[in-house]
């Protein structure tokens, strides 16, 4: 792809956006930002791209910009049904994604992964696998550096590991990944989506390009993610929690057992496991799976299988307290996410949940918390809706503040209880992000006294 002197439109100047525009002008691209934010309200990015020769139009679209560029690369907030974005694609003007602007020009194969949940777990242990494996590796995309900052550079790494969402792969035309990593499917972004169906389908977009010799690596156990098995062309890898494979990842007692297609097999021992959750055992075998691709040997997975402590903000530990686990799942921003940290527990759960709702279905939760949820204290804008959904099974408080949410659980915790934030939903109600909400729980966490002096805590 020639940018010398082409006209690009960058939509949306979040950090993705701020990235494209930097490699396009590098490239000699005549760029222009449009954003429907104003310049007080894109302080930082606009520094951020002083002295470079862009055009900026703020606070609202022009048509004429779009319909006049060469090229239109879209930032994942952007939903594609965009009026003007529409009438471009109509004219026939090319509109894609980051992503896609990045692949043009990348030299290294790729190792993408994508799913409602379990990403970023699932990423980051892929690249951890290969670098441990002598296998240099750029980790990026939907979390760290986007994938246009690998293709801007000397791409010195071997391999580029990327997380994509449902918003990026909207917007490839011909990404093609080595590997593909599609991890579950389960409700969610309902808000930006017409139907379950369309939110599917993009994810599906991942296997759009792959040729025979490339692999896909599914979930067997999820009935949306295995239909691929038999619809699309590369070399399918499975990993499942309820039964053998042909080829991929499945459970034995103890172990994760590999079979590859060509009769290799190898046994991963979970004897070692720091991480907790059944998903996690999920998140385990598509990396091993998706590595093993990769020509990764066994030793070096083992290695990091048995090292790797999980995430922050993903069933992340904060604090024992009078015999209280207290658990930050911020990142669990839907049901599905919600439902397999539950199942993490035995032990009875006080849950923090509530924020900006997705308009998802509430169903799924309705045994667990029934079962398993102690009480359960809502905030934010979902809680009137989720309170109907799911209030009349359990103690439930709705409250204004995450402060007074983790003071009502702490006043009713026993020891052997779990306190768990796990929102389903978005934080943008109230937060910048969901990184932000999670470090204010552990804030509000670690400032809580015991309940009977000396405080007895545990680390």
């Amino acid at each position: 792809m020639d940018l010398k002197d082409k006209k690009v439109l960058v939509v949306g100047l979040a950090r993705t956006g701020v990235a494209a525009v930097r490699f396009l002008v590098a490239r000699g691209a005549r760029v222009r930002v449009t954003e429907v934010k104003r310049a007080e309200e894109l302080k930082a990015q606009m520094e951020a791209l002083r002295g470079l020769p862009v055009e900026w139009e703020l606070g609202g679209h022009e048509l004429s910009s779009f319909l006049e560029s060469g090229l239109i690369v879209v930032s994942p907030g952007v939903p594609l049904t965009l009026p003007p974005l529409v009438q471009a694609q109509e004219r026939g003007i090319p509109v894609v994604s980051e992503v896609e602007l990045a692949f043009r020009f990348l030299r290294r194969p790729l190792v993408a992964i994508t799913g409602t949940n379990g990403k970023t777990t699932t990423t980051t242990l892929i690249g951890e696998m290969l670098r441990a494996s002598g296998k240099p590796a750029f980790v990026g995309g939907n979390i760290g550096n986007p994938l246009i900052h690998f293709a801007a550079g000397p791409q010195e790494e071997e391999w580029g590991v990327v997380e994509l969402s449902s918003y990026q792969l909207e917007g490839i035309r011909k990404f093609r990944p080595a590997v593909s990593v599609l991890l579950n499917i389960t409700e969610d972004h309902l808000d930006r989506y017409p139907s379950f169906r369309a939110y599917g389908e993009a994810k599906g977009r991942i296997f759009a390009n792959q040729k025979k010799e490339d692999y896909a690596v599914l979930n067997a156990d999820d009935p949306l993610t295995f239909a691929y098995a038999h619809r699309i062309e590369p070399q399918i890898l499975l990993f499942s929690r309820e039964r053998p494979v042909p080829a991929g990842c499945y459970l034995e007692p103890g172990a994760i057992l590999y079979q590859g297609a060509e009769g290799t097999r190898e046994r991963y021992s979970l004897a070692r496991l720091k991480i907790r959750g059944a998903h996690n055992l999920e998140n385990l075998m598509a990396a091993v799976a998706a590595c093993k691709a990769c020509g990764c040997p066994r030793e070096p997975l083992q290695e990091v299988l048995e090292k790797f402590e999980g995430l922050e903000h993903r069933l992340e530990w904060v604090r024992t307290l009078d015999g209280v686990k207290f658990f930050n799942d911020s990142k669990g921003t839907n049901v599905g996410s919600v439902v397999k940290s539950l199942l993490s527990f035995e032990e009875p759960v006080l849950l923090i949940a509530g924020g900006r709702d997705k308009e998802g279905d509430y169903g799924p939760l309705q045994e667990l918390v029934a079962r398993r949820v102690k009480g359960m204290a809502l905030i934010g804008e979902a809680k009137e809706r989720m309170f109907g959904a799911l209030g009349s099974l359990t103690e439930t408080a709705k409250l204004g503040s995450l402060e007074e949410a983790v003071e009502w659980a702490w006043s009713r915790a026993r020891p052997g209880d779990v306190v768990l934030l796990s929102p389903a939903c978005s934080s943008f109600d109230m937060f910048e992000n969901y990184q932000e909400r999670g470090k204010r729980f552990k804030e509000i966490v670690r400032g809580l006294r015991g309940k009977s002096a000396p405080d007895r805590e545990k680390g």
